[in-house]
């Protein structure tokens, strides 16, 4: 498994993954809440994201809010 610099990786499954275009969005159930994605629909298809599958959200960002 290739190591990443990025620290916030999150395990979850893929809870559905919509093809229009030339984009996919992918929503993953990190424990009762979703984090939704847009990557490349060649992205996805070249990674074979289909529902079910155990997927790791990695969130690289230069800055992450948080609210209360």
């Amino acid at each position: 498994m290739m190591q990443l610099s990025a620290r916030n990786q999150i395990r979850g499954q893929v809870r559905s993954v919509k093809l229009e275009g030339l984009v996919a969005e992918v929503s993953v159930d990190i424990g009762g809440q979703d984090i939704v994605s847009t990557i490349t629909r060649a992205s996805a298809e070249r990674l074979g994201v289909k529902v079910g599958d155990q997927v790791t959200v990695v969130i690289k960002a230069s800055e992450v809010l948080i609210g209360k």
